[in-house]
């Protein structure tokens, strides 16, 4: 994943009320969250949650599916361990030069 889209994605991760939403569905699992449920447990009026969902799915971060009437919201797992990764690729990784320089 190129650094474009990874900022793209702490971007909307940025905003408290998104970071909220996106910890709720990361606790519902690989079934997702309906967004009503996520309405009613965050406290979040209907126009600004569907506004931050849609930030959410553009980031590449959570993925919808209907089910008949009722819209589900679920992680998408493989961009989020992308994103960690990221961060993750070079820890310690000039330490690690130093100790095999013999320094």
């Amino acid at each position: 994943m190129d650094i474009e889209n990874i900022a793209k994605a702490f971007k909307e991760l940025g905003h408290p009320t998104r970071l909220a939403i996106f910890r709720r569905l990361v606790k519902s699992g690989l079934q997702g969250i309906s967004v009503g449920t996520v309405q009613d447990e965050l406290d979040i009026p209907g126009s600004t949650l569907s506004h931050h969902i849609s930030s959410l799915a553009s980031a590449g971060l959570i993925k919808q599916r209907r089910e008949g009437r009722i819209l589900y919201c679920v992680v998408e797992y493989a961009r989020l361990l992308e994103v960690i990764n990221f961060l993750q690729r070079d820890c310690c990784a000039d330490e690690l030069l130093s100790e095999s320089a013999g320094e």
